[in-house]
């Protein structure tokens, strides 16, 4: 093969059901120009490597995020094996892609805790929010992916993104930065130099190399200073080690993880919903980039790749992990490779599944200081809100037309700022929740009744003496 592109053939054997590769030319790298396409693979002990590869590439936020969820990093690992292989399998292996642990919830979870919630309730909420991914799934495989630009223009889908990042702000500000304010700047600016600095493979796995220089950081702090007085993870002031080994050395080597099953509280489930507005981005920009990558136009199986993820999300939250999305991280792997082959993804399955049946890995996982994560979260929930940013950028998204300003500013500032609805003793709306109904019912609300000539682009607040007077909005600078 030569090019980059492909196209698919629907009669091929081969992919029934996405699990029977060819092998790609002499086996060792791909040709000259070529990619790896899904349904073709490089030797095993190569493929073998790349799964190797996959798994390292998501460990920095699929480790963190049940972490900073307070749930089991092993269970968490295990259920991502296991989510990767029920979206390849539903996929057909169409759409190589790795499935972990959603940084979408936890600001979600954050929320939860706070009201007194436990890791049951935190699940329980994922879980309502995987069936509802899955329905999403169902409707954009039944009406086509317009189903979803018409209820969750860019507007609307950044400003939901962009609130659910920065509402995590206050978590890094007063629970984890002041465990060890020096060792998360100085976590801060290396996983920054890293991510900025390094180049390939390795700026991919920065945050990952950020957690490590972290962790020895702390142990040498520990072993230079000794013990740090300052708040601990149960927010009291005591003298403590930066680094806390004992759970490690009483962990088994070889050991289920645990787990549990989900709760279900109204308030904890509505302040969950908005997440499938992220999650739904997140795996519509996946196909499309994966399909811009191998050639093979991949719109078809948009509504698959959803319902599969609502479903590999629910079977995780069922048995007390977290939910799961696609990972860019791994898009960039491929891009890195040009090696496509889902046969990578299933042996990166199996690595993690490995992982989840080891207790004493989950163990380090689970000792992260808390200063490490203050440094590392600062970069990484300022990167999830300004996601958001991001999909007003690709969408070219006016924010001086009043109809995309007004829904946006109003939610954001409520998502960001926790502002509280009350209804009644029992019942209120604040933070996430109140701030996404606000940008969508918002947004919809005031298209409905504003005039033509704003649904148009045209006129714009301060709009000077630009192009859009010439009712030519494609011109503006």
């Amino acid at each position: 093969m030569t090019g980059t592109a492909f196209t698919h053939r629907e009669s091929e054997p081969t992919m029934d059901l996405g699990v029977r590769w060819k092998l790609h030319g002499d086996g060792r790298t791909p040709a000259p120009g070529a990619v790896v396409r899904p349904d073709e693979r490089l030797s095993w002990p190569r493929t073998i490597g790349l799964g190797a590869q996959h798994v390292v590439a998501m460990f920095g936020a699929s480790f963190v995020a049940p972490v900073l969820m307070g749930l089991n990093p092993n269970l968490a690992i295990m259920m991502s094996g296991v989510a990767t292989v029920l979206f390849l399998l539903a996929t057909r292996g169409r759409v190589p892609s790795y499935l972990g642990c959603s940084l979408s919830f936890v600001g979600v979870a954050a929320v939860i805790r706070a009201q007194g919630g436990t890791s049951a309730t935190v699940t329980g909420a994922c879980f309502v929010t995987g069936t509802v991914l899955f329905l999403v799934g169902l409707a954009v495989q039944r009406f086509g992916a317009q189903v979803i630009h018409a209820a969750m223009p860019p507007i609307v889908t950044g400003a939901v993104v962009m609130l659910i990042g920065f509402n995590l702000a206050p978590v890094t500000a007063s629970t984890y930065w002041p465990q060890d304010q020096w060792t998360a700047l100085l976590t801060m600016l290396f996983t920054g130099m890293a991510v900025v600095c390094l180049r390939g493979f390795w700026s991919r796995i920065a945050i990952f190399l950020g957690l490590v220089f972290g962790y020895a950081l702390s142990w040498a702090l520990d072993r230079i200073f000794g013990r740090i007085h300052s708040v601990d993870g149960s927010g009291k002031v005591t003298d403590h080690w930066r680094l806390d080994l004992s759970g490690v050395s009483h962990a088994d080597w070889i050991g289920l993880p645990s787990f549990h099953g989900p709760t279900f509280e109204w308030s904890a489930i509505l302040v969950a919903l908005p997440v499938v507005i992220a999650l739904v981005a997140e795996n519509a920009g996946h196909v499309k980039a994966v399909g811009e990558m191998t050639g093979d136009p991949l719109d078809d199986k948009l509504g698959t790749a959803i319902s599969a993820d609502g479903v590999a999300s629910m079977l995780s939250t069922a048995v007390g992990g977290p939910p799961n999305t696609t990972y860019s991280e791994n898009i960039g792997v491929m891009a890195a490779t040009r090696v496509y082959s889902t046969a990578a993804y299933w042996a990166a399955a199996a690595f993690a599944l490995l992982f989840g049946l080891c207790p004493k890995f989950g163990a380090v996982v689970a000792a992260i200081p808390g200063g490490v994560l203050g440094g590392i979260t600062v970069i990484l929930y300022g990167m999830i809100g300004l996601l958001g940013a991001q999909i007003w950028t690709n969408a070219r998204v006016d924010l001086r037309n009043p109809l995309n300003l007004v829904p946006a500013a109003a939610g954001i500032i409520i998502g960001v700022g926790g502002v509280t609805l009350k209804f009644t003793d029992n019942f209120s709306l604040s933070g996430i929740a109140l701030g996404t109904i606000v940008v969508i019912t918002g947004y919809h609300a005031l298209r409905a009744f504003a005039p033509a000539h704003l649904k148009q682009g045209t006129p714009l607040l301060d709009a000077g003496t630009s192009s859009y007077d010439d009712g030519d909005p494609s011109a503006s600078s």
